[in-house]
């Protein structure tokens, strides 16, 4: 059963891409802390409106013929956009605060462990409603 043609983990997926997206660019934001005229990135908030009123998948997969090929999994891309309301910035041009870029990486880790627990709770109601707990 693909569990991907159901909506809720569908929206579930698709929340968890989003906020792996989100936690690279965060730490490249990290990474470049020192970087001269280094602005922080953010990814643009995901909206669940959009989600649901997109039409179907109409992406082309990748096939594999053969469990031995390289596989190479979907890369979503997600439209990010530079921090424009910077309250410091260094006298190198660097605008990131690592404070806000660690509360943000904290805020993507409560709400991908959240998003796990849904993933979890809808697929063990999905289970006892099939009677294979």
């Amino acid at each position: 059963m693909n569990l991907e043609k159901i909506p809720i983990f569908a929206a579930l997926t698709e929340k968890m891409k989003w906020l792996t997206a989100r936690q690279k660019v965060l730490a490249q934001n990290i990474a470049n802390s020192d970087t001269p005229n280094y602005r922080a990135r953010d990814l643009k908030p995901l909206e669940f409106r959009q989600m649901i009123e997109s039409p179907e998948d109409k992406s082309v997969h990748i096939n594999r013929t053969n469990k031995k090929h390289i596989y190479v999994d979907e890369i979503t891309s997600y439209e990010t956009q530079i921090n424009r309301d910077v309250s410091e910035i260094t006298p190198t041009g660097n605008a990131v605060l690592l404070e806000e870029e660690m509360m943000k990486v904290a805020e993507t880790q409560i709400q991908y462990e959240l998003t796990t627990s849904l993933y979890r709770k809808n697929l063990g109601m999905l289970k006892t409603a099939l009677g294979r707990r």
